[in-house]
């Protein structure tokens, strides 16, 4: 009969699925476009990362994981759910200090939510918010990644 597990080993897997449903659902919701199969497993592995990341994680990964179902909600143009997710993530990243880039990805997923709710000027202001916070970000790979997930929020009407 094999051994129990011990709860560090436990933890570090519950920190392996969390990161990895993280990761898929992010490369998910990166694509410009998506099957409804793909927007289902991008939905079921953003809810799976907030699961595991509740479970073994800190409040920044809880607000991340926040973060993460607000941008799925969005894009899914599901703006209630968006809107619940993005109150319970948006406050951490702009009561802290955190990172530009932390900021930039809060303004970007808020600009979205406001777009799927209809609100156009919550939409503009959260969109210049983003581009401008990112400016300060100075690494080459996550500039990209925010890129990458700045291209699927719709850009405001001039």
């Amino acid at each position: 009969m094999a051994e129990k597990p011990t709860a560090e080993d436990v933890a570090l897997w519950q920190r392996r699925l969390a990161s990895q449903a993280n990761n898929r659902a992010w490369t998910l919701a990166e694509m410009l476009r998506r099957s409804p199969e793909e927007d289902e497993e991008m939905l079921q592995a953003a809810h799976a990362a907030m699961y595991f990341w509740k479970i073994v994680g800190k409040p920044s990964n809880h607000a991340h994981a926040a973060q993460l179902l607000a941008h799925v909600y969005a894009l899914l143009r599901l703006p209630g759910p968006a809107a619940h997710y993005l109150g319970k993530s948006l406050p951490h990243f702009t009561q802290h200090d955190c990172a530009p880039w932390e900021l930039a990805f809060a303004h970007a997923v808020a600009a979205n939510v406001a777009s799927a709710k209809g609100d156009t000027a919550a939409h503009a202001e959260h969109y210049l918010q983003a581009k401008a916070a990112a400016e300060h970000i100075t690494d080459a790979e996550t500039r990209e990644m925010f890129a990458a997930t700045l291209r699927v929020v719709p850009a405001p009407n001039p």
